[in-house]
């Protein structure tokens, strides 16, 4: 297994793989095995946040695939869009790193032919603070800051509703600009969701994404003023391929360690405050 690390303007070198002489098999535990016409195993690049997602990635390479039929090269990426550019130019052949809302987003708006797995793990969204122990005790005109995209901003908002800062208008995805009543004269800021943890320094607080408040050295559990709850949570984060390989055995197969008991169990021990929860 390889592990390589991309700069958020960088783009995979990797080679694609032909996936179209696959087979598939069925082990002993019921997951899925790929081999290719020779029996050889397979190789599959995929593109990963560093964490978790790359980190659950080597767990599988190291301790289930081999005996699957695969071998998992990860490439890692700092950002949210090189990702999917990579995969729809054929320098991956799978990602993990998004959850579902960001994912339809992103086909909508570039008119990628991808598919998606059922969801791996949802990664809760907190408000953090230097500065304050709790949402309530933000004062008045304090400044606030969330992400740019659209999806995970809609997002970040919801949750600084639920906590009473302010009140958003009735639309399905509210931006900055749907905040109706703000009481507290909440300023919201906009920054790049890898940039957020820099943030803190400078503003009451920040809402940011669960993987770059791992990769800060946050616990969302202990270090969140507030947290999103996983309970019927749609930010299910999983694993999206071209429309192309849908049939695949070798993406199968990894789709099926990813929802295995073993990466159940990996998850919760590894993440045991909730950090990140097992959505299958």
């Amino acid at each position: 297994m390889r592990t390589t690390r991309l700069a958020p303007v960088a783009i995979a070198a990797a080679a694609a793989l032909s996936l179209a002489a696959c087979s598939g098999s069925t082990t002993d535990d019921g997951t899925t095995a790929a081999a290719d016409a020779s029996g050889d195993v397979v190789t599959l690049t995929v593109g990963a946040s560093p964490v978790p997602h790359a980190q659950i990635l080597e767990y599988i390479d190291q301790n289930l695939a081999a005996d699957a039929g695969i071998d998992i090269e990860i490439v890692e990426y700092t950002d949210y869009v090189q990702p999917n550019v990579a995969l729809s130019e054929g320098d991956l052949d799978a990602n993990y790193f998004q959850h579902v809302p960001y994912f339809d987003a992103e086909v909508a708006e570039k008119g990628y032919e991808f598919e998606h797995s059922v969801g791996i793990h949802i990664e809760p969204y907190g408000v953090y603070s230097n500065t304050y122990a709790s949402v309530a005790e933000l004062p008045d005109g304090a400044t606030v800051a969330v992400t740019n995209d659209p999806s995970n901003q809609a997002r970040a908002l919801v949750l600084l509703e639920k906590e009473g800062l302010f009140t958003l208008a009735d639309v399905e995805n509210p931006s900055v600009f749907d905040v109706a009543d703000n009481p507290k004269n909440i300023k919201l800021v906009e920054v790049a969701a890898d940039q957020l943890p820099r943030q803190l320094e400078d503003v009451d607080a920040a809402v940011i994404n669960g993987n770059f408040a791992l990769e800060a050295g946050l616990v969302p559990s202990k270090d969140a003023i507030a947290l999103e709850s996983g309970e019927d949570n749609p930010y299910a984060n999983i694993v999206a391929y071209r429309t192309e390989d849908k049939d695949s055995a070798a993406i199968a197969t990894l789709i099926s360690l990813l929802t295995s008991d073993e990466v159940r169990t990996y998850i919760e021990e590894t993440w045991p405050d909730g950090e990140l929860i097992p959505a299958f």
